[in-house]
């Protein structure tokens, strides 16, 4: 008989990591756990505050009703929590813990037995430009090729130096450089701002406007000499014929997809079908996971078969995090079976 529960679990942030929401110094996030008979299943519910559709004041409110109905199954659990992604994807992960001869081993693979590893972006958050340009130096020691940088939250000039220095440095061959704008540029500089940054041969930039300004960013996407990739813009957007309809009129040339904020992995799923149908680009991003959900995304990310730099890199941020065999080392995320998991989580 199927039996669940949630807990409430704060990570602490080693050090502030800014965005241009804002400075972060911990994180919540809910661990549902199902048992059946001696088996036992984890998942996690990754909400963001601020930035995910169902951060909502009836949150635990669901989740207590998700562990009161969770003999519904989680096929009719996931299609009465539309409106509650981050729930959606622990259930779909919880489901599949209690299913799987492991816990943990929700996708078993080569990457699941140390054999494979993932390439991964190494992120850079925002701050001082010496704060920044430390963690650049910091991540190109440690061997990343693909360098990621969060923008927005200091003088555009000041940050656009940095990456020019950057450049010049590393030329495209040797180092990948995305940016994320979290929507910080005005639809009325946005195209000069991108016009800019793409004399740095850079690869891409993350949601350069605001969400939900969806002709203006059709418009954008059309006339930009760098790749656009929209990352917000999916949030909220429930079902086929709106997700298709979405991808059509804006046409990006890349989306990006977290599973927490879009529904799992069911709904990432559809994300990909239809940005293939239209020749869009993807690549799949953790948000601010616990080890549980990064495990999670990391091994049904490797069963993808791509061999573009993910952005799965986020598990040694907190101190308070939960020990596992996830590692990174230059520049790849790998999975250690050597190495044990945090016995007490179940």
């Amino acid at each position: 008989m199927l039996k669940a529960s949630y807990k409430k679990y704060t990570l602490q942030f080693k050090r502030p990591s800014g965005t241009s929401r804002g400075i972060l110094t911990q994180k919540e996030t809910y661990f549902l756990f199902i048992s059946n008979g001696e088996k036992k299943g984890v998942g996690e519910c990754g909400l963001l505050k601020g930035l995910s559709v169902d951060d909502r004041p009836d949150y635990e409110q669901k989740l207590q009703w998700v562990c009161e109905n969770i003999h519904l199954g989680k096929e009719q659990l996931l299609t009465q929590l539309i409106e509650f992604p981050s729930i959606q994807f622990g259930v779909e992960q919880a489901f599949l813990s209690v299913e799987s001869k492991n816990w943990y081993q929700l996708y078993p693979s080569e990457f699941t037995i140390g054999r494979d590893l993932i390439p991964i972006n190494g992120l850079i958050w925002m701050g001082t430009a010496d704060f920044m340009k430390s963690q650049i130096r910091e991540k190109i020691q440690q061997g990343f090729r693909c360098i990621k940088m969060k923008i927005g939250a200091i003088d555009f000039e000041q940050e656009y130096q940095i990456l020019k220095r950057l450049r010049t440095e590393f030329p495209v061959e040797d180092i990948e450089i995305r940016v994320d704008a979290n929507g910080a540029f005005s639809p009325q500089d946005a195209l000069e701002k991108l016009k800019q940054l793409a004399d740095l041969e850079l690869h891409s930039i993350e949601q350069p406007i605001k969400a939900k300004q969806s002709e203006i960013m059709a418009k954008l996407c059309e006339q930009t000499p760098l790749p656009i990739a929209l990352d917000e813009e999916l949030i909220g957007v429930f079902g086929y014929e709106s997700r298709k309809q979405l991808l059509e009129q804006i046409n990006p040339q890349y989306i990006i997809l977290k599973p927490s904020l879009v529904g799992g992995y069911k709904s990432s799923e559809e994300w990909i079908r239809l940005s293939n149908e239209c020749k869009i680009g993807w690549w799949i991003t953790s948000a601010l996971e616990s080890n549980i959900g990064l495990n999670a995304i990391a091994q049904w990310t490797y069963t993808l078969n791509t061999e573009m730099p993910q952005g799965l890199g986020t598990g040694a941020l907190y101190t308070n995090n939960i020990s596992s065999p996830l590692f990174v080392s230059s520049g790849f995320l790998g999975y250690d079976p050597e190495r044990s998991w945090e016995v007490n989580i179940l």
